[in-house]
C-alpha cells in the first residue's frame, strides 16, 4: 500500500510517499522529522482542528468565529459540525471563551477566536 500526501505541518508542503512494508510505515519525501510524523499519523489516526462559526445574538455580526481547542478525528468532523451548528451564544464574548465544553465527549472544547461586544 502506497499513499501520496502533501505535508501540512509547515509552509514547505513536502510531497510525501508513505509505504507499508511488512507492517511498518516508511515515509519518504519529507525534508524534516515533522513530515515523517505527519505521514505516519495521517495513515494511522488522521485528525484536524475545526475552524468554523456559530450563531451569536446581540452582537454587530451574526456569526462568531470559533475553533476546536485540539484536533479531532477526521471521521468525527461531520458529527462535530452537527453539534456545533446547534449552538447560539449571546454577546459579549471574549477570545478563548469556551463555547462548547467536551464536544461529543472527545475531550475537546470549542473556543471563540474573536471578541464580540454587545450592541
Amino acid at each position: 500500500m502506497n499513499k501520496e500526501l502533501i505535508c501540512i505541518t509547515c509552509p514547505i508542503g513536502c510531497r510525501l510517499t508513505v509505504k507499508n512494508i511488512d507492517g511498518k510505515l516508511i515515509v519518504s519525501g519529507n525534508q524534516c522529522k515533522r513530515g515523517e510524523a505527519y505521514g505516519i499519523k495521517e495513515m494511522t489516526n488522521p485528525t484536524r482542528i475545526i475552524p468554523t462559526t456559530v450563531k451569536i445574538k446581540g452582537a454587530f455580526l451574526r456569526r462568531l468565529p470559533v475553533k476546536t481547542s485540539k484536533a479531532v478525528p477526521k471521521d468525527k468532523i461531520f458529527h462535530c459540525m452537527k453539534e456545533i451548528n446547534k449552538v447560539e451564544v449571546q454577546a459579549p464574548v471574549k477570545i478563548g471563551d469556551v463555547i462548547i465544553k467536551n464536544l461529543l465527549g472527545l475531550g475537546v472544547d470549542v473556543v471563540a477566536t474573536k471578541e464580540m461586544d454587545e450592541i
